[in-house]
């Protein structure tokens, strides 16, 4: 079965280049309309164009589909309002966000100015925020949409320099986590992507000998299972080179102390505490609290006999 967009509107941030190009690119290839919405920055957020979103349009065009170009900042959120007025007013409609916009600002954390912090912050977390929250009304109201954040390796499990974006990118998937709960009920799906792809963003953090291998083309698969209509709710999945994964924060079983435990007894059990064997993911907030509830209630009344 081919995976069709026909009659649905994406907006995609960033995409004026790397993923957000081959994710515009194949989704318009697959039927959907397009905006392509890139401020033309420099990887670090300096300067701003309106070229790179014009010649993605055009390659769109040029293949008989429907696009049209937006150069907002997804951290202005007047612009961003801008941005929903113009799909709607060219398209009537916006089924899909793509929030894939994103800029670089590396140091070690000893080195990281507040500035530096902020912006990345501002671009990757609250541009994606800002973004989900002005479509949302329009999903909810249509009873449809699909947000795919895009996350990162480093969010999920850390890289030396980047402490400002990995806060950032698991900042989105904490956004998701939420997101996708209350997005159910009116079939609007969220999930995260972790792409490994070789862009001017990941330019020189890889080996030359592999970069070819992490093309943006070939995680884009896996964008577009995350936008279609049979998608899943509340996902990670990573992608690059061709191969895709599922990526899940799980729990150990941990060990119950009781109500009098002290920080000694926390230190002995430490071995059954981190043991991973019977670990698993728990889907929302409330799970972790029945968890432990179910846990204390068990171990109150085992030692009540």
């Amino acid at each position: 079965m081919t995976l069709r967009f026909d009659g649905r509107v994406a907006i995609v941030t960033g995409a004026g280049g790397g993923l957000g190009r081959a994710h515009a690119l194949e989704l318009a290839r697959r039927g959907a309309k397009l905006v392509v919405n890139d401020l033309g920055a420099d990887v670090d957020g300096a300067g701003g164009s309106s070229d790179a979103a014009d010649a993605v349009v055009q390659e769109i065009r040029d293949m008989g589909g429907e696009a049209i170009a937006n150069g907002a900042s997804v951290c202005d959120r007047d612009g961003v309002a801008y941005l929903v007025e113009q799909t709607l007013d060219r398209f009537g409609r916006i089924d899909i966000l793509v929030n894939n916009a994103g800029v670089l600002r590396d140091r070690s954390f000893h080195k990281m100015t507040l500035d530096d912090l902020d912006f990345v912050l501002d671009v990757h977390l609250r541009g994606a925020a800002y973004c989900s929250h002005a479509v949302w009304p329009v999903m909810r109201d249509q009873g449809y949409g699909r947000i795919v954040m895009t996350s990162s390796s480093t969010g999920l499990y850390g890289n030396f320099g980047q402490a400002n974006y990995g806060a950032a990118k698991l900042g989105q998937v904490g956004l998701m986590n939420t997101l996708k709960l209350e997005g159910a009920k009116y079939d609007i799906r969220v999930n995260a992507l972790v792409p490994i792809a070789a862009t001017r963003m990941t330019e020189g953090l890889m080996p030359e000998q592999i970069y070819d291998l992490f093309q943006p083309d070939l995680v884009t698969p896996a964008l577009v299972v995350l936008a279609h209509e049979d998608a899943p709710n509340g996902e990670i999945v990573s992608a690059g080179a061709g191969h895709f994964a599922k990526a899940h924060m799980v729990e150990t079983p941990g060990v119950t102390l009781g109500a009098h435990a002290r920080a000694e007894d926390v230190k002995a059990a430490w071995a059954e505490l981190v043991s991973n064997q019977g670990q698993e993911p728990l889907e929302q907030g409330g799970k972790h609290t029945e968890k432990y509830a179910t846990r204390a209630f068990t171990w109150m009344q085992q030692n009540a006999e």
